[in-house]
């Protein structure tokens, strides 16, 4: 068994760490107001294309779970992975993920400025930060896929595209 699964989840080369692989969105003109003057960020006809990366269908947040617990069992480390020190954990690996970014100035979606080994890195320190919540998540008994959706659910009543459409405000600062 545990042959077959490092054969199914092997690392691929061929797998994009970031490029822009995914679905063309197409999204209406945004207008903004600066200084007395309307700004578009829509270059041709009012409308904005960009594609979004997309991701593999596996491994699902079971099998990372699932190759998680195998790693820790292997090793007893379960006396430790607690959910105090796997939040902790989780923390200081964002941390690592904010030192890439320190001192950059923005960075364009997509990361065009980065050379691949910077992508790499933050490649694996993104996967670091998964592999500890999808952890913390099992430890706390949270179905992390289902807690997504009943989140989901709840961001649209709060913020409904009809009234937030463009606008980074809190939900509590909309008005009825």
């Amino acid at each position: 068994m545990g042959d077959h699964r490092q054969e199914k989840f092997e690392l691929r080369n061929d797998a994009p760490i970031s490029p822009l692989n995914g679905e063309t969105l197409r999204t209406q003109e945004h207008k903004s107001v600066a200084n007395g003057t309307t700004r578009s960020d829509s270059p041709v006809n009012g409308v904005q294309e960009y594609k979004r990366c997309t991701f593999t269908a596996e491994p699902t947040l079971e099998d990372i779970r699932r190759m998680q617990a195998e790693f820790t069992d292997e090793r007893n480390w379960n006396q430790f992975h607690q959910p105090r020190n796997l939040l902790l954990a989780m923390v200081g690996e964002v941390g690592e993920v904010s030192e890439l970014f320190q001192w950059r100035g923005e960075v364009a979606e997509g990361l065009p400025d980065w050379t691949e080994s910077e992508r790499e890195h933050l490649a694996q320190e993104l996967s670091d930060v998964l592999i500890y919540l999808v952890e913390l998540a099992e430890k706390c008994n949270v179905d992390l896929p289902q807690a997504v959706l009943r989140k989901m659910a709840l961001n649209r009543l709060k913020y409904p595209a009809s009234k937030v459409h463009g606008s980074a405000k809190k939900y509590t600062e909309y008005k009825e």
